[in-house]
Formats: C-alpha cells, structure tokens, sequence
C-alpha cells in the first residue's frame, strides 16, 4: 500500500534531534533529493549506521538518495594518504549497498575540482573567520587546537556541496551541525540552495557517559568488521544503567538501529524468569527496562542477536 503524504512526511523526520526548514519538508517531496557525506577513513561502525538508516527512511518516502563519498574532505581532514582513501571508498560503496540503500554514489574529487566550485570555496572563505571554521570543526576532530589551514576549508566544502550535488535535503549527525549552520550563514553569498537539514542523534559509546563512539576508541563502538563473538563481547561489557535513558548506548542502538529495521524485537529469557518478551514499539520497551521487567543482560542479548543480523551482510560485502 502507498505511503500518504503524512506518512512520508513522519517516516522522514522519524529518530531526529532537530529539523532546520522543516515547514519546507512537504514542499520538497515532489522531486526531493537527499544526500549524506561519509569520511572513508575506516570500516563502517554503528555511528554511520544512524545516518544510513535515515536515508533508507528518506529512499521508501520516494527521495532520490545520493551518497557523497568524501575522498578529498578525508585527506583534508588528515585520515590518511590517497592510496588509503582511494581503497577505502570502494570499500564503502560496496558495504552501503549490501544494507539495501539504492543510491547513486558520487566521489568528491569527481566534482570538488571544478572551478565554479573553487570560486564559491573563495567567494565563501572572505566571509568567514579563522575562528569560526575551527569552531565549526571542533566536533570533527579532536585535535583543532593545531588546526591546519585544510581543516578550516573543509567546512566551507561541506557547505558548498549541497549546491554541487543539487540536494534539497541534507542528512548528518549533530556533531555536524556547526558545519551547516555557517552555511546558512555565508551561504547566500553563493546561491546555496534552500534545504531541509535532518540532525540524527550520536549514539553514546559503549564504555559510558562521556565517551563518544568513535573508531579511534576501539571499545568504544562496534564495526561492521566484528564477528559474531565479538559484537555479543563488547554488547556484554556496554553501559547499561537502568534509570539511565540518555547515555544508555544500548538502548540508543535499540531505537536508532534495531527498530527501524525490524517489526518488532523479540527478547528471549530463561524460563525461571519469565516468558520472551515481543516488543513492537521502542516506548514499551524503555518503559519496561525502566520499570524492571525487562533485565539489562536479556536486554544485551537481544541487542547482540539483532546487530548481527544487520551487521552480517555488509561483512561479508566490506570482505
């Protein structure tokens, strides 16, 4: 059955912080086209699965789903040489696909070179401070107090491409924010185009508050590289305080990766303890976990057998 306009229009805005423009999300349906950049600077963990499960939410709304595979935004931001980057990328496509996102993939050095592109860089670089390019990077990478000048381009690159890539809808974790907030800033100065920008949540890191889930803290995150027993190991060691909701990481991967991919989530216990658990909304479940009815440790179980039958597929195609 075809989704109604409303149906899309929550489907879209389903597990986000914040919605810049998003009086304009019903206007941009017709003809809507999304993109998300990814650095190609190590496997795919849980982190990027937040923000390419809300663009599979964005391609069965009918968005046209476009993928930036940002090879020259990861050597800017000092990840790694060009034959590293250049290997990675096509690791990443290959690994994006095997979750179901039927998108076009654009590497960024096959538009980033043009020169109407170089002039906007220009144009926007007289308008912006050196202070606010770093601040608008602080979230990207932990070493900005000796911030090269390469990083402070790498936001104004960032801006300028959702007018390269002809977007109306922009999809990126909070950690981005800064980044896109400068472009609705300076970016009138080159015609940047009006867009709806969907902020995703970031997903705390396994070992508890404070700590993000970042690939540079192995025990931080869980990769698409881990096997079985790895995912149920690191699941097992996870924070997971019952009363606390906000940095729960487990309880994060639940609504922001499980859910949307599955139906319901089937919780098995020991008989001694009860009958398995269906849960068919994340409320119910927080609200049992929260109550008690719902033990941490079956909770992680659930969790681990869930992430492996995501995490599955795009092993085998990252191989």
């Amino acid at each position: 059955m075809a989704m109604s306009i409303d149906e899309k229009i929550e489907l879209i805005k389903r597990n986000t912080v914040e919605i810049v423009n998003e009086d304009k999300i019903k206007k941009f349906l017709q003809g809507g086209v999304v993109y998300c950049g990814y650095e190609c600077s190590g496997e795919i963990h849980l982190g990027h699965l937040v923000t390419i499960i809300k663009l599979l939410d964005l391609q069965k709304a009918g968005i046209k789903v476009k993928v930036l595979l940002a090879d020259w935004h990861t050597w800017l931001n000092q990840k790694g040489n060009w034959d590293f980057v250049n290997k990675q990328v096509k690791q990443w496509e290959k690994g994006m696909k095997s979750i179901g996102l039927k998108a076009e993939f654009i590497k960024g050095t096959t538009f980033q070179q043009k020169p109407e592109y170089v002039e906007d860089l220009l144009r926007m670089s007289l308008k912006t401070t050196i202070n606010r390019g770093v601040r608008a990077m602080q979230q990207l990478n932990r070493n900005m107090e000796n911030a090269k000048i390469s990083q402070v381009i790498y936001p104004l690159m960032q801006i300028e491409d959702v007018k390269g890539l002809s977007v109306n809808f922009v999809v990126a974790g909070t950690d981005q924010r800064k980044i896109y907030m400068l472009g609705l800033e300076v970016g009138e100065e080159v015609g940047i185009p009006e867009s709806v920008y969907l902020y995703t949540p970031l997903i705390p890191g396994l070992k508890g508050p404070g700590v993000k889930m970042s690939s540079s803290i192995p025990e931080s995150f869980i990769s698409i590289r881990d096997k079985k027993s790895d995912i149920i190991k690191k699941v097992n060691k996870a924070y997971c305080k019952v009363g606390d909701v906000e940095s729960n990481p487990i309880l994060s991967i639940i609504k922001l990766i499980i859910f949307p991919l599955f139906e319901k989530v089937e919780v098995k216990r020991d008989k001694k303890y009860g009958e398995h658990l269906i849960f068919k909304t994340y409320k119910k479940l927080e609200k049992d976990f929260e109550s008690g009815e719902l033990h941490p440790s079956d909770l992680k179980n659930a969790v681990a057998e869930h992430l492996e039958k995501i995490i599955a597929p795009i092993r085998r195609a990252w191989k």
